[in-house]
Order: structure tokens, then C-alpha cells, then sequence
């Protein structure tokens, strides 16, 4: 099984797109990139396809390759796969972390998410987001008090656990 990204943080993006990645995070692409060794720059495959999307989706080339897997298992010409490689082989930018830690973020990438003087990082296991800090505010903070806000006080998230289990 691939490492996970945890945690959640805050960065600087300069004028020319150049954002540094959050140290943690940088582990786990080197980690998850079967091309990296010590000295070299680890890769990733940024999505942003998908016009609901907010936000950019960072793959691992592992995740990418597991990704890419279950699209190529598909039918060749279904509809399903022709959306998927649109999103996931055509609205996607490979790249990498360069020697300082940083990414660095086409234009277009940021003007898709409206993303200008910081941004936020969020894991989300094997990938992370990098969000606009007020576009997430407002939506995917705001989504969960809302889920949370419909559940019993006295809920506990982890009975989810036991049912990921089958029990």
C-alpha cells in the first residue's frame, strides 16, 4: 500500500506561480515515485479537469498508475473510458518538485481555481488538494459542518470503520 499525505497547512504563492510544498508531503512523493532516488526531483501528476472541480488534484505516480490502470481496464471506446482519459491523460499536468521544494503552477492552472497570494494544502490519502484558502471556506468547510450538523450529537465517525471492514 502507497504512504499517505496527512495534514492540512498554508503557503505562500509568489508571482510567478511557485509554491513550496509542505515537507511532509514531499516525503510521500519521493516515496510513492518508483523513478526517484536521493538527488532527484520526485514527479506528480496535477488534474484539473472537471468543470465542479475547485480545486487541483495532486497524484502521486503510483496513485496516477492505479489510476490509469482501472481506465485502461475499461472498454476501449465506452463512454466511460473516453471521459475518464479526458480528464485524467488530457485535463492533467505532470510535473515535479523542483530542488527547493517547490511546484510551480501554470497560469492556467491557477486561474482555474482563482488562486493568487496562498494557498491550501490538503491530504487526502493517496492524493492532495491545493485550494484557493476562501474557496475551500466557503465550500468544503461549510459542507461538513452542514453533514455534521445533521448527525447525532452523540455520533462517533469511527463505527464508519467497522463498516469499511464489513462488520
Amino acid at each position: 500500500m502507497a504512504r499517505r499525505f496527512r495534514g492540512e497547512s498554508h503557503h505562500k504563492v509568489d508571482g510567478k506561480g511557485r509554491v513550496s510544498i509542505p515537507a511532509s508531503f514531499r516525503r510521500v512523493l519521493e516515496a510513492s515515485d518508483p523513478n526517484w532516488t536521493d538527488g532527484l526531483n520526485p514527479e506528480l501528476v496535477i488534474v484539473y479537469g472537471d468543470h465542479r472541480r475547485n480545486y487541483l488534484e495532486c497524484y502521486t505516480i503510483e496513485a496516477i498508475e492505479e489510476v490509469d490502470e482501472k481506465i485502461d481496464a475499461l472498454p476501449r471506446g465506452s463512454m466511460e473510458r473516453k471521459m475518464l482519459q479526458r480528464l485524467f491523460h488530457g485535463q492533467s499536468f505532470p510535473t515535479n518538485v523542483d530542488e527547493t521544494g517547490r511546484l510551480v503552477l501554470p497560469a492556467k492552472l491557477r486561474a482555474k481555481i482563482g488562486l493568487e497570494g496562498e494557498a491550501f494544502f490538503i491530504a487526502a490519502g493517496d492524493t492532495f488538494q491545493i485550494w484557493k484558502p476562501e474557496t475551500y471556506e466557503t465550500t468544503e468547510a461549510a459542507r461538513t459542518e452542514e453533514w455534521l450538523e445533521e448527525l447525532p450529537e452523540d455520533f462517533d465517525p469511527l463505527i464508519f470503520l467497522d463498516n469499511a471492514r464489513g462488520e
